[in-house]
């Protein structure tokens, strides 16, 4: 009998046994290619261009009179413009764990406030929890895959964030090494709450980036243009010196003083991390 017609038999028995064939999850789409109704947004006071605060009134929670955050036609594709002319962020309405995420983002040309004289600056706050406007009066408590001209992939913890990273010091700062001590970053330790990334990954200021951000338990791992940045490990919440954990939140992505286009915004749920990511 020829293979072909044994195949059905085949399947009709490993079914009886009680096996299923794997599926690969499907993708969900986070970005409708129309608009933001699927995202929530909330922007911070309006700051002077040394960082002080004009007001201290935040300018809230879906409430955009500058249009910072548009949906806007760029070649035959509809694409998500954040000016950064305010600091805050859009975040997904609903909270996400154990998961596969990716995007692609470039940079604008234009620059606001204190960024003036910076490096373009946005980033993926993932895990978001708590309050709007929790740090710096713009962002929820959350991790931060850091979005920044030169350093697309550090780690930031973001209002009480945490997470333990294998690192090594180099220079002032602690740099992300697989084979480096496990370590603690978080806001009220010495260390403190930044880790920079183990190497580039990014194309030049006007191209398409991709960022694939694996979330497992709390564990995870950021992922440039196909390069793995950093694996982290614990991660965590930190209230009054206590510990908790942060496995799950909300999605933001920041307006922080930069123009930046964001699209092919989708997440799939996952059972494992790829091992291929923790080599």
């Amino acid at each position: 009998m020829k293979l072909l017609k044994l195949l059905p038999i085949l399947l009709l028995g490993i079914s009886a046994l009680g096996f299923t064939t794997q599926k690969t999850p499907s993708w969900q789409t986070l970005f409708n290619g129309k608009d933001l109704k699927e995202w929530d947004t909330y922007l911070a006071p309006d700051y002077d261009d040394s960082g002080k605060p004009l007001t201290g009134i935040p300018i809230g929670l879906n409430n955009d009179p500058k249009k910072v955050f548009t949906v806007i036609k760029q070649g035959e594709e509809n694409i998500i413009r954040i000016s950064g002319e305010s600091w805050g962020a859009i975040s997904t309405k609903k909270e996400y764990e154990n998961y596969h995420l990716q995007l692609q983002f470039k940079w604008g040309n234009l620059k606001w406030g204190q960024k003036k004289n910076s490096n373009k600056d946005s980033g993926l706050l993932y895990h978001s929890v708590g309050k709007y406007g929790a740090d710096y009066g713009s962002w929820m408590r959350s991790q931060e895959f850091q979005i920044d001209e030169g350093n697309c992939g550090d780690y930031w913890g973001v209002a009480g964030g945490a997470a333990d990273i294998p690192a090594i010091k180099e220079g002032k700062n602690y740099t992300y090494r697989p084979e480096g001590k496990l370590i603690s970053f978080r806001e009220d330790s010495q260390i403190g709450r930044f880790c920079k990334k183990m190497s580039d990954a990014e194309r030049p200021s006007g191209e398409w980036n991709t960022v694939d951000l694996y979330c497992y338990g709390d564990t995870s791992v950021h992922v440039m243009n196909g390069k793995v940045m950093m694996v982290l490990y614990r991660n965590k919440q930190i209230d009054d010196g206590n510990e908790s954990p942060l496995r799950k939140g909300k999605i933001q992505i920041q307006s922080e003083g930069a123009e930046v286009y964001y699209k092919g915004i989708k997440i799939q749920q996952i059972t494992s991390l790829p091992a291929t990511l923790l080599k």
